[in-house]
């Protein structure tokens, strides 16, 4: 098996991908000319299209008091679409979906306008470790997640501070179609900056396998790094993307 290694210009996945190698520059601040345009066009086609009072906000345990009830709201919406929607067989206690990897190594990744859930993803590090359990990924290739076949990997599952996972990926219903893509880019651009911000290189993520077709219209490169699986009548698949030359 295949492993993966950080800087993966000595990995078999950098000889394949070249253009996910990072070139070893750190995250920077959005201060270039350029970057200062990109944000003046996208808060002006924030409000031309009606997205200017979206939100999107990193929690985690530290910070979660500043927020109100909105991790709750945040776990309530994993329910619904999780649970009630797609019909999963995981976790659920006073209207919140959970699991064993929402800890304090965590950081929830949540869109929201007045309130109002949009959207949702949650990151772990890789270093990730709480009792048997380490991340999602890694742990169904370790063969201790009933519901996640083995084989979610082409490769060994990465244990590095600078690899994160991203999961529970969802767009709530309420979002009607000409609004998706912009609620879409807020959503992967706050997993790109947090990502950054806690110094991860690359993000490894399960994602439903049409990923494809949205990801291109984000204009963000990723690789699939597993087969398709299928779950509860979901099918998804693992994929991989440097949050360092992301977007830009």
């Amino acid at each position: 098996m295949k492993t993966f290694k950080v800087p993966p210009e000595t990995s078999p996945a950098a000889s394949v991908f070249p253009e996910l190698s990072p070139d070893g520059a750190p995250s920077r601040a959005l201060t270039s000319s350029r970057d200062k345009k990109r944000l003046r066009i996208r808060a002006e086609r924030n409000q031309s299209t009606g997205i200017a009072n979206v939100r999107a906000s990193s929690l985690s345990f530290a910070n979660m008091h500043n927020y109100g009830e909105l991790l709750v709201n945040y776990l309530r919406a994993r329910k619904h679409v999780f649970i009630d929607q797609l019909d999963w067989d995981i976790y659920q206690t006073d209207g919140m979906e959970f699991d064993q990897y929402d800890t304090p190594q965590c950081r929830w990744i949540v869109v929201h306008e007045f309130g109002e859930i949009l959207a949702g993803i949650r990151l772990l590090p890789t270093t990730a470790r709480c009792g048997i359990y380490s991340y999602m990924l890694r742990d169904a290739q370790r063969g201790i997640l009933d519901n996640m076949p083995t084989d979610v990997l082409f490769m060994q599952a990465p244990v590095d501070p600078k690899v994160w996972e991203a999961a529970r990926v969802f767009i709530t219903e309420t979002v009607p179609a000409q609004r998706r893509f912009d609620i879409q880019q807020v959503l992967v651009s706050k997993l790109i900056s947090t990502a950054r911000a806690e110094g991860a290189s690359h993000v490894i993520g399960i994602v439903p396998a049409i990923w494809a077709r949205w990801l291109r219209r984000l204009d963000l490169r990723a690789v699939p790094i597993g087969p398709r699986f299928h779950i509860d009548g979901t099918y998804s698949q693992a994929i991989l993307f440097n949050a360092v030359n992301a977007m830009n």
